[in-house]
């Protein structure tokens, strides 16, 4: 397996991510171990989480998905420096309206640190645009972690070209790191919110992808053919959002290319994402080592022109 170059930050990742908003919430600790052992196994290394992670479950508070990573890490299967933690911060929690301020960012990376048992975090994201604070407080404070050792690379999520354009220019005027990592959806279906000029300003400015929601909240899969398929399924709300004429028309281009190259309709939409322009990496999620398999043979999946081409137009 060839690792990717994240934009600039010096850090190589994996070209499929394991997403670990599951963490805590429909895998439990054992399995969260086991998934990850399975993954790092098959030779990757990338791991993405946020503060955040599952405080949307009753009874939690955010930070689950952190811990069970930090307890992972700290039984030491896999050394340190060879796992590359992404964790974010800025995102509101259960009410509570966290931002980007210096003051929240410096508590919050204290209680990352902890939970995840490290003393440092590979990238640091903004998780989502913070229209209160000015971008040059948040990369002041992002500075000073990573001077201080605490995080090695910064980056960004949910930002359009626009805000990550400014962010830049801000950036530059004030002599402080930039953003040299985004985190935007992308999948099969929803393309509109990386293609344009969101990609195009990465590529320019060399700035690492490591896109979310490759699957479509599990919907391309194929495991979701109706809507009575999604009953009492975790993510099973969203199912709605993509059972249309385009939906469906990418579940048969899909099939088509899985039965041709005798993987799955989840291997193959991840592997798309990841072979398309200004990507580095997709973000994939698995909460059994069934569905880690899919994962793992999309890293190493190659798609012909012929199969990119079919992909393109049914998900146009």
């Amino acid at each position: 397996m060839q690792m990717r170059a994240l934009g600039r930050t010096g850090l190589s990742i994996s070209p499929v991510v394991f997403g670990g908003n599951v963490f805590g919430w429909t895998a439990d600790e054992k399995t969260s171990f086991a998934l990850l052992d399975a993954f790092f196994d098959a030779g990757y290394n990338a791991i993405d989480t946020a503060d955040v992670y599952s405080a949307w479950v009753d009874g939690h508070e955010g930070g689950e998905s952190e811990t069970i990573i930090g307890k992972w890490l700290k039984q030491g299967s896999v050394a340190r420096d060879k796992a590359v933690i992404v964790t974010k911060v800025g995102f509101d929690n259960r009410g509570k309206v966290t931002g980007l301020g210096k003051d929240w960012v410096a508590t919050a990376v204290e209680a990352s640190l902890r939970r995840l048992q490290t003393d440092y975090i590979d990238l640091y994201l903004a998780h989502k645009p913070d229209p209160n604070t000015p971008h040059e407080d948040t990369l002041a404070a992002f500075a000073k972690l990573k001077e201080q050792g605490k995080v090695r690379a910064v980056g960004c999520s949910n930002y359009g070209a626009d805000l990550l354009a400014d962010s830049l220019t801000a950036a530059a005027h004030a002599g402080l790191p930039r953003y040299d990592v985004i985190q935007p959806e992308y999948n099969l279906y929803t393309r509109g919110t990386f293609e344009g000029p969101l990609r195009d300003l990465c590529i320019k400015e060399e700035i690492g992808v490591i896109s979310y929601y490759a699957l479509a909240a599990g919907f391309l899969t194929g495991k979701y053919r109706e809507i009575g398929d999604a009953e009492g399924k975790a993510r099973g709300y969203r199912v709605g959002d993509y059972l249309n004429d385009k939906g469906r028309r990418i579940l048969a281009a899909l099939d088509l290319i899985a039965a041709e190259t005798g993987t799955t309709p989840a291997a193959v939409a991840i592997a798309w994402v990841a072979a398309r322009p200004g990507i580095t990496a997709p973000i994939a999620s698995a909460t059994s080592l069934g569905q880690l398999d899919a994962m793992i043979k999309a890293g190493t999946l190659e798609l012909s022109p012929q199969a990119m081409t079919l992909l393109n137009e049914a998900g146009a």
